[in-house]
């Protein structure tokens, strides 16, 4: 529906509820981006990963909005398996989150969530990743699946992790 044929139904020219195409969705999306890199600083790979949001994902913004409240993301996970519903399949290593920040202006709706691994840690061949409000256990609220990321013993890693909350 166009916006002057809706200010026209305000204006006293009733418009049937049928011709009314309000949508009122709320989505949530995500966008994983791995970089990894040699001692010596050069990029060995790169992934960006669409990621799944789980359904305790949903469950935990629903919990932040309500009376509920929640605690909040505080870790990211890697892991050698693939995720389940509710957690890594074979996780490897959870660290604190390096960051969290919201975008601005176009990009308010966006949550930033940044986990870094230093050499010796996270070490082997990682297929999965996830974001958890706990250091054990605790809620995964997006997960992400990829082709094998290989990381030695001496190599550096950064995954920056971009949730969208918006319309879909």
């Amino acid at each position: 529906m166009k916006l002057r044929d809706f200010i026209k139904g305000i204006k006293g020219k009733p418009q049937k509820e049928a011709d009314m195409e309000f949508k009122d969705n709320i989505g949530i999306k995500g966008k994983f981006h791995a970089k990894l890199w040699d001692k010596d600083g050069n990029l060995l790979d790169e992934r960006i990963v669409e990621n799944t949001v789980t359904e305790l994902g949903d469950a935990y913004v629903a919990d932040c909005v309500s009376d509920r409240g929640d605690t909040q993301m505080s870790h990211m996970a890697v892991g050698t398996g693939t995720p389940t519903a509710t957690a890594l399949g074979t996780e490897l290593d959870r660290n604190a989150l390096t960051s969290t920040t919201q975008g601005t202006g176009a990009d308010d709706n966006d949550v930033i969530f940044i986990g870094d691994w230093t050499a010796g840690d996270g070490t082997g061949a990682i297929t999965e990743a996830g974001i958890f409000n706990a250091a054990t256990a605790g809620t995964m609220f997006l997960s992400s699946s990829f082709s094998v990321i290989n990381k030695g013993a001496s190599d550096i890693m950064k995954i920056t992790w971009t949730c969208t909350l918006g319309s879909t």
